[in-house]
């Protein structure tokens, strides 16, 4: 019953954010292992680019019912360890934390 709650399934949103990497000319053909657990997106992989490392998470976050972001993506420039989370943290009252 927990599954009800979530606005998408988990294989919906894989589903989802395959065929909108497919769409896009930077995530296309890039080497990229996509999992979905509890809304929270996990990209590992390697990209040619960090601005296709970033386009990649900017895709992910904009699917409603993403709940975050864990991006383990591995490209020219990136961060190391190349690990980056971002969590939708937005309060559903409609609060700020900031």
């Amino acid at each position: 019953m927990t599954q009800e709650l979530h606005p998408a399934s988990d294989e919906i949103l894989r589903k989802t954010l395959l065929a909108r990497f497919a769409a896009d000319n930077l995530t296309a053909f890039a080497n990229l292992h996509v999992g979905v657990s509890n809304g929270i997106v996990h990209l590992a992989g390697v990209v040619a680019s960090l601005e296709a490392r970033i386009v990649t998470a900017e895709i992910a976050i904009g699917i409603p019912g993403v709940q975050g972001v864990v991006n383990r993506i591995e490209a020219p420039g990136a961060p190391s360890p190349t690990r980056t989370v971002n969590l939708n943290l937005q309060n559903k009252k409609g609060n700020s934390n900031e």
